[in-house]
């Protein structure tokens, strides 16, 4: 115990970093156990939507949607959902949602957003398309 408390007392810029390190861990350690939002990977994304019926949100943009999206997905761009004008989402209040972006982040920050407009079962897909895409599972593109 003498060690530590010698290395706090000589290193006192390395141990702050240390504790605020620390901290910001059981920070979001607890903050994403209470989250309503439940992270998914494409396994678990491939079974909710099979045996769930999952709807499969998108929040990309429309010329992204287009390059390549998971097959019966619905383009509403996370801008159309922060200004209110997803009324076309209303149908899915009570059936599990997956929300998609390129990397995981927009979805996360658009789940949110469909969580505080009252829908029960929202779901962020982790890594996004670009995991999607990596472990080589299906993805629709639009006709031009």
């Amino acid at each position: 115990m003498q060690e530590y408390i010698e290395f706090f007392k000589a290193n006192p810029m390395l141990s702050l970093a240390w504790i605020g390190l620390f901290v910001a861990l059981i920070v979001s350690v607890l903050k994403s156990s209470v989250s309503k939002i439940k992270t998914v990977d494409h396994q678990q994304a491939t079974l909710l939507i099979n045996k769930q019926d999952a709807k499969v949100i998108d929040v990309r943009s429309k010329e992204e949607f287009k390059k390549g999206h998971i097959v019966d997905a619905v383009n509403v761009p996370l801008s159309e959902i922060k200004n209110n004008q997803a009324s076309a989402l209303e149908k899915y209040k009570a059936s599990p949602i997956i929300m998609v972006c390129n990397a995981g982040m927009t979805s996360a920050q658009a789940a949110q957003l469909m969580v505080k407009a009252g829908f029960e079962s929202v779901y962020n897909l982790k890594g996004g398309m670009g995991e999607w895409q990596q472990s080589n599972l299906p993805v629709a593109k639009a006709k031009r």
